[in-house]
């Protein structure tokens, strides 16, 4: 998508500022989506596609963008979720990086097969940077009661976590509440996801192994966001998940 963004822009003469005047970007986003950095989502592929008539190349390269892996999806997440204003996560399997301990990161890092585990630990935990801003983001999480007594790294490391999560679902912009077993099949064992509120338009990223897949398209975008209010229409309230974290945490 981006060779073809920028031979078409060539074959009609036309600099990064047209091109943005066409998708409603500024040049320099032009300029990343060209690079790779950034990608082109829905609205843009199809004004591509109309503007330098192009039989819906952008929007077919699209199409087999989104069915497939790519390990650079969560570069492109990270940046995201650095500028968002509201974070909404599903974690089924693991507690998500922005509410991880180090000892819980590396734990999973490890087991992961990650070969620089310390640089690793240390990028996850740059990221939780974004909580002790002036202006942090809203962080809604819906966590798996099973993911919670899953000892990861040990009782002791596993104690430790559950401990930060309770600190931190303190904060008036952290919301967490925990899906119980109890609640038997639910839209959420499909697997984890997350979705992000931008300035300007709303993302969401589902994970995957080896890579993942980051959805623009508006539709597709509002159809995770039904499926984590369904979600959550299974989980406790904030104290009652709070009691829960605090029993699983005793036992450990």
């Amino acid at each position: 998508m981006a060779y073809y963004l920028r031979f078409l822009r060539t074959q009609h003469n036309a600099t990064g500022e047209t091109v943005g005047k066409i998708v409603r970007r500024s040049k320099s986003t032009v300029s990343r989506f060209e690079s790779g950095e950034y990608r082109l989502g829905e609205a843009e592929c199809e004004a591509l596609d109309r503007a330098w008539n192009t039989g819906r190349l952008f929007s077919i390269l699209l199409h087999y963008a989104r069915i497939g892996h790519d390990p650079n999806w969560l570069q492109q997440y990270k940046e995201q979720e650095a500028q968002a204003c509201l974070i909404k996560t599903w974690q089924s399997n693991l507690v998500p990086g922005l509410l991880q301990t180090p000892d819980y990161a590396r734990a999973g890092l490890r087991a992961g097969g990650v070969k620089d585990v310390d640089a690793a630990v240390e990028e996850r935990m740059a990221r939780q940077a974004i909580l002790e801003r002036e202006d942090p983001p809203t962080l809604l999480v819906l966590l798996a009661e099973s993911l919670l007594e899953l000892p990861c790294g040990g009782p002791a490391v596993m104690k430790a976590q559950l401990a930060r999560i309770l600190e931190l679902s303190e904060r008036p912009n952290i919301g967490v509440r925990v899906v119980p077993k109890a609640a038997g099949h639910h839209p959420g064992l499909d697997g984890p996801f997350m979705l992000l509120t931008l300035e300007t338009t709303d993302v969401a990223y589902v994970e995957a192994p080896g890579g993942g897949r980051l959805v623009s398209s508006a539709s597709q975008v509002r159809s995770f966001g039904l499926r984590y209010d369904r979600i959550g229409q299974h989980a406790l309230p904030e104290n009652s998940s709070r009691e829960l974290i605090t029993r699983i945490m005793e036992t450990m």
